[in-house]
């Protein structure tokens, strides 16, 4: 069982299960281990355990009776071995750049990031060391 694992409520499930369902594979190794693309929930697991879920926004507003919140409150951290690549995909799969990849010394030795925004506006970063 995973202790704790990022759940995105998202509003367009079609678009961003899309978008993950070519990311997550390519860049992580990542299965899809349940759900699909008509909703209201999917999640994908890496080596046994949870990587990512995510649910219809919709549809927890009507279980919760509160309104969720629009993505972007939730930045996803993903190390890989190539940010560039990494980048690319994203961007090949309809993430937008917020900053290109970049050394950054001064966050850790050898650390090498990026930042995107996958659909709806999750912010994603990419680092390797």
């Amino acid at each position: 069982m995973d202790a704790l694992h990022p759940r995105l409520l998202v509003h367009d499930f079609r678009t961003v299960h899309t978008f993950f369902s070519a990311l997550l594979p390519e860049l992580v190794g990542a299965h899809q281990a349940a759900g699909g693309p008509d909703g209201p929930y999917a999640s994908w697991d890496v080596g046994g355990e949870g990587l990512l879920s995510m649910f219809d926004a919709g549809a927890m507003s009507a279980a919760t009776g509160t309104e969720a919140s629009p993505g972007g409150t939730v930045m996803l951290v993903c190390r890989v071995p190539d940010v560039d690549a990494g980048t690319e995909l994203c961007l090949t799969l309809g993430a937008t750049l917020v900053a290109p990849p970049t050394d950054r010394p001064d966050w850790g030795p050898h650390l090498r990031v990026s930042h995107v925004r996958a659909p709806e506006g999750v912010l994603i970063e990419l680092q390797s060391y």
